[in-house]
């Protein structure tokens, strides 16, 4: 699978805000504002980890559909990479 620079530029903020939380706990920041920092990497996680998932079975299933093969098993199989990811 190719993955797009939007996808890239989404990793590449979520590295910046990991670097912050690892500054703000270098300077001994409030537990609270730490965890909200945490809390928003890792819903940027989750949001970037639902976008791959989905344009991979996007894929997945045309491609089965124009071979005529079924796409059931790519539709669960991509249900199983998101909850495995919560």
């Amino acid at each position: 699978m190719e993955y797009g620079k939007d996808l890239q530029n989404r990793l590449k903020r979520i590295e910046g805000q990991v670097r912050g939380v690892m500054r703000m706990m270098e300077e001994g920041a409030d537990c609270a504002a730490v965890a909200m920092q945490l809390s928003a990497v890792q819903s940027a996680v989750g949001r970037t980890m639902g976008l791959i998932v989905s344009q991979n079975l996007e894929r997945c299933v045309r491609a089965n559909m124009e071979q005529g093969e079924p796409t059931d098993a790519l539709a669960k199989e991509a249900v199983d990479l998101l909850v495995k990811s919560r």
